[in-house]
């Protein structure tokens, strides 16, 4: 697929899969130094940051309306929230999750399919649960694409972040 034509190949992602990929995701995201996580980055400067081999982890945002750009390896999956949380078992023993009022993710104005997975995974010695909504993107060819994402919790959190990608041979 180039970057013109449209999402051709999708990724399926099955639950067992998907719960472990938020864990993942969450592992990552809560690993980086403030001055460099991908979460609190508002230009895509620090997307590259530690990315793991077999796939490429898109950041959500703490809210409001994000504009980043940033190069991706071209031929690897990406996985990013919509809309998503965590939080410590002594908080809760079973996952909490939220309202989803809207959940909308497009890749060069077509929409993608979202699917909502909660998973399991630790940080040291504390256990925690994952959920949200998530995308998944079958590996891109070489070129430019725009990302699209946007939600809305029935408790009035909200995401408008929009993605310039630039999927590189590297």
């Amino acid at each position: 697929m180039s970057s013109a034509d449209s999402v051709e190949s999708i990724w399926r992602i099955d639950d067992t899969e998907g719960g472990v990929l938020a864990g993942r995701w969450w592992k990552w995201a809560m690993s980086a130094p403030d001055d460099q996580s991908p979460v609190r980055d508002t230009t895509g400067e620090h997307a590259a940051w530690n990315q793991p081999d077999d796939l490429w982890f898109l950041a959500g945002t703490y809210g409001g309306r994000v504009v980043r750009s940033c190069e991706i390896p071209a031929g690897r999956r990406l996985f990013f929230p919509v809309l998503n949380m965590q939080h410590s078992r002594s908080y809760s023993k079973v996952p909490q999750s939220l309202g989803v009022a809207e959940a909308t993710a497009s890749l060069n104005g077509v929409p993608l399919p979202l699917q909502e997975f909660s998973g399991q995974f630790r940080t040291g010695l504390t256990r925690r649960f994952a959920w949200g909504v998530w995308g998944g993107i079958a590996p891109l060819t070489p070129g430019a694409y725009v990302l699209e994402i946007k939600a809305r919790s029935t408790g009035g959190f909200w995401v408008d972040t929009t993605y310039h990608l630039e999927a590189t041979v590297g």
